[in-house]
Order: C-alpha cells, then structure tokens, then sequence
C-alpha cells in the first residue's frame, strides 16, 4: 500500500534485511549447547521474519492489511527482544555482545509503533 503519510523510509527494507544477516550471524555464532540452540533459533525464525513481513506490508491490498502487517513486524520485533533478554539472562551470551542487536531492535520497534501509530490515525 503506497501511501505519503504512511510510507517509511526507503532504507527500512535494507535496515530490516540487515538485520536479519546479523540475527542468523548471531545465531551462528552461539555455543553449541542445546539451550544456546533452542534460544538462538527463536530469535532467529523471529528476527528474520520481520523483514518479510515489513515486505509483505509494503504489498498491501488496503490500509488495514498495511496495518495488520505492521503489527505483526511489530510482534516479530517484540519476541526477538524476548529472546535477545533469555541469552543474557541463562549466562549464554555476555550482554555486551548483544548490546548493538538489541539497541537495532529496539529502534526497529520505535520506528514500526510510530509508522503503524501514524497509518491508524490518518484517514483515507
């Protein structure tokens, strides 16, 4: 759905598809553990699936499906956090090293509430 008011930045599909590379190269890089793996994988299926559903977004048949597809990146989003909180959190992961995942997440969820925020309250 290709509205001015509702349309993101150019870059959010790059910055969505960048951050999934960087998902799945930490997911890659976790110990081999089986609670390193169940965790990692979550967050990867979460963390790679927005960039597919921002994409699906921008294919919109109308504004309400623009929206449904906002949130569900939004809850995508979300659920990535959760897992980026567990892998510290079980002593798998040293925090630091996710600190740039979890602050690129959390901005991906600012910018996709303000987006589908904005697109709700803009009739048409």
């Amino acid at each position: 759905m290709k509205d001015e008011d509702t349309e993101a930045p150019p870059d959010l599909k790059i910055r969505t598809k960048e951050f999934a590379l960087r998902v799945i190269r930490m997911y890659s890089a976790l110990p081999h553990t089986t609670e390193a793996q169940v965790l990692g994988k979550q967050a990867a299926r979460s963390g790679t699936s927005v960039g597919a559903n921002y994409r699906e977004a921008q294919r919109a048949r109308s504004k309400a499906e623009f929206v449904a597809k906002l949130g569900d990146c939004l809850k995508e989003l979300d659920e990535t956090a959760y897992w980026f909180e567990l892998l510290p959190d079980s002593g798998i992961v040293v925090p630091a090293k996710l600190a740039s995942l979890v602050s690129e997440c959390d901005q991906l969820l600012a910018i996709f509430t303000t987006i589908a925020k904005k697109a709700k309250s803009n009739p048409s």
